[in-house]
């Protein structure tokens, strides 16, 4: 009661295995209120824990393997309420309101249930994947995946709650946020979802054009692109080094893309230097590449507030591929998803949609 959230960061509170394997999508839970019911409203001696959308008292946190952020994502899995008369914490189980509903294993009993647990998040999570695949059947993990995340946002009670604790500590217990399932799987008039799936050779980068039409450049109000990368490299759990190869990105605005190929390109021994790209060319993405490159989902957004008409119709993304200890390995698949969005109710995805069938 007293502790909360401050002691879901101790040692004591980590995921268990195989919660940190970097190829799936790990669920943290959230509350989704304060788990009274009308009888408890009226007593004082019982307590709440949460509020809703806070942490669950119960999630698990992270990081993953080598720093790499876990969970990915949460979703609501139910609360706690201390109970002074019996002097312990009660959940779902016990007490209804505390959980979420769902179906009962002893149907011919009682077809409905509630409980408090990650394993009630999890599948509202898996059922958000299930719609977009139901939508776009063809597409790979990697894809489901970045949907996913580059969807996600964490709540404002759960940030608030954690604020004091720090950013670390809310990357720890939130990871991304939580799935918003028609931004994962519509585009609307001012946020347009792009996306691709393809497949790099190792220690190769590939540059996708992104066009960004005229409003999004000079309209006041704050605008923001996000990327989403998602790949499944080979992993082996017996390494220090879990992951058999790594990938990353940069957003670059304003420069030549030949620039760009002869700054990322490699050389021979004999050839000169590569060229500078000048750093405000170089997109401030949030988190930063220390952070985000250390799992196999990253995400990041670059937030503009000013006319960023200086730089052009077109924003560049560079993919690369780093070789690791998977010699075996000679090309590896990812997708990758973008969202240009406004805050302003602009045409933004006509625009984009015109650029995008005259350049095809």
């Amino acid at each position: 009661m007293t502790q909360y959230p401050a002691y879901l960061l101790e040692d004591a509170n980590r995921f268990f295995e195989p919660a940190g394997a970097l190829n799936v999508l790990t669920v943290g839970s959230l509350a989704h209120g304060e788990g009274l019911n009308a009888q408890h409203l009226t007593e004082v001696m019982v307590r709440p824990i949460t509020r809703q959308n806070e942490p669950s008292p119960f999630s698990r946190i992270g990081p993953g393997v080598s720093g790499s952020t876990k969970p990915d994502l949460v979703d609501i899995g139910g609360t706690l309420i201390y109970d002074p008369v019996v002097q312990r914490l009660r959940k779902g189980e016990e007490v209804p309101s505390a959980g979420v509903l769902t179906l009962n294993h002893a149907y011919l009993d009682r077809l409905f249930t509630a409980g408090s647990g990650t394993s009630y998040a999890a599948p509202r999570v898996a059922f958000s994947a299930a719609q977009i695949l139901g939508r776009m059947p063809t597409a790979s993990a990697n894809l489901i995946r970045a949907l996913l995340v580059g969807s996600a946002k964490i709540p404002e009670a759960a940030s608030e709650r954690m604020a004091l604790l720090g950013g670390d500590a809310i990357r720890s217990v939130l990871g991304h946020g939580m799935v918003d399932l028609e931004r994962a799987a519509f585009s609307d008039d001012a946020r347009v979802v792009l996306y691709g799936e393809d497949e790099l050779a190792i220690d190769h980068f590939a540059v996708y054009r992104i066009p960004i039409p005229e409003p999004f450049q000079t309209e006041q109000g704050e605008r923001s692109i996000r990327v989403t990368l998602a790949y499944d490299p080979p992993v082996r759990h017996t390494r220090a080094d879990y992951a058999g190869v790594g990938m990353s990105f940069r957003l670059l605005r304003g420069c030549a893309p030949d620039l760009i190929f002869e700054h990322y390109r490699k050389r021979a021994k004999d050839e000169e230097r590569f060229p500078e790209i000048a750093g405000r060319f170089d997109c401030k993405l949030t988190p930063s590449s220390t952070i985000r490159e250390k799992g196999t989902v990253q995400s990041a957004t670059a937030t503009f507030k000013r006319d960023v008409a200086e730089y052009c119709n077109d924003y560049y993304l560079v993919v690369r591929c780093e070789s690791g200890w998977a010699s075996h390995v000679d090309r590896q698949n990812f997708a990758v998803v973008i969202e240009i969005s406004h805050k302003a109710e602009l045409q933004l995805y006509e625009r984009i949609r015109q650029r995008i069938r005259v350049q095809t």
